[in-house]
């Protein structure tokens, strides 16, 4: 789900430590029981919500290799 309706509200966005210079990124915030997703290099763009059964499965392709476009 593409949710753009958290402007304005103060989120704590957090980006990986290992994240460095111009590389791909994003950066995630918990809100409430959701963890919200953005584009590093486009904060102002739309997000994505997950729920923490998603987040998990997202976290688990990243693990796995599956989520790497390289």
């Amino acid at each position: 789900m593409l949710d753009r309706t958290n402007r304005g509200v103060a989120l704590n966005w957090r980006k990986s430590s290992a994240s460095e210079g111009e590389g791909d990124c994003v950066e995630v915030a918990a809100v409430d029981r959701s963890v919200l997703v953005r584009d590093s290099h486009d904060p102002s763009g739309g997000m994505i919500v997950l729920d923490s059964v998603e987040w998990r499965a997202f976290l688990g392709r990243i693990v796995d290799g599956v989520a790497d476009r390289r």
